[in-house]
């Protein structure tokens, strides 16, 4: 045995375990074999472990911040919050169609009031309204007269019957289409007269632009303009409604408590219609 492994064998007698000898203070050939796997293997080099961790804990922070505070890399990294819009348009898609609105020609249904709603609004009592509509009625009267504008009350109620005759006879008499007859008279149960809630206005001092287009062109269609929605009264059928009937200044109708806002609600949520009326030759509805 040479110098050098009997000290390495005196070291580790005298040592007595292998964990008791100092490797710094021997030299590399001075170790066993298995004190020096034992000190050197897995642990050699301790200080690149650390910073290995070290390296891959900052880098997992920075990707993390940058996503908190970055909104690109929010928007990248998780999908894109539902907007109000969006909502809306997903619920348009989910909604189904509306019914069509039922109608003749562009005239909608109604129904005939009840005899014991209707009172007069006329001294002879030829013309009538529901109640409430009569009373706003006749108070309009009066304040139009207080304004120097005489009002000239033209048709109230109408049956079913009497449509029936402003419709079909007239047509027949004016050879008309039932397309043509539709722009100028409602056909028989499709008429707001039915409802008791429409009245035909005129100014009493020119008579002769009664249930005419002319009848804009007059103060009381004027004093209308200004004060009939005081009275919870409004024009039925002004230029270009959406129900495509041809334009009447004379033609207004109650909308003053809930059964005649209820009664015509449709009438004021059909679609626009874009065509323009033409000035045909025109009469009560």
């Amino acid at each position: 045995m040479d110098g050098s492994r009997s000290v390495g064998v005196n070291a580790l007698s005298k040592a007595g375990n292998p964990k008791d000898i100092d490797p710094h203070g021997l030299d590399n050939e001075e170790i066993p074999v298995a004190l020096r796997d034992y000190s050197g293997s897995n642990f050699r080099y301790p200080w690149l472990l650390l910073a290995s961790l070290g390296v891959a804990v900052s880098g997992a922070a920075a990707v993390g911040y940058g996503i908190f505070f970055n909104p690109a890399m929010q928007s990248a990294s998780q999908p894109e919050p539902e907007t109000e819009a969006t909502a809306q348009a997903e619920m348009v898609q989910e909604i189904e169609p509306a019914e069509t609105v039922e109608n003749v020609l562009g005239h909608l249904p109604y129904g005939e009031a009840e005899e014991g709603e209707l009172v007069p609004i006329t001294a002879d009592g030829r013309i009538r309204l529901r109640d409430a509509a009569a009373e706003e009625y006749l108070a309009m009267v009066d304040a139009a007269r207080r304004d120097g504008i005489r009002l000239a009350t033209l048709s109230g109620y109408r049956t079913v019957t009497e449509q029936e005759y402003l419709f079909f006879e007239v047509k027949e008499q004016r050879n008309q289409e039932a397309s043509q007859r539709a722009e100028v008279s409602a056909p028989p149960g499709y008429s707001e007269h039915h409802t008791g809630y429409a009245v035909d206005i005129g100014d009493a001092t020119v008579p002769s632009t009664h249930l005419t287009i002319a009848f804009e062109k007059t103060a009381a269609f004027r004093w209308l303009q200004n004060n009939a929605a005081r009275f919870s009264f409004e024009l039925s059928f002004p230029r270009d409604n959406p129900q495509g009937i041809q334009y009447e200044p004379w033609h207004w109708r109650y909308v003053g408590d809930v059964d005649s806002l209820e009664t015509f609600y449709r009438a004021q949520h059909l679609p626009e219609r874009g065509t323009e009326n033409s000035e045909l030759e025109t009469e009560a509805e």
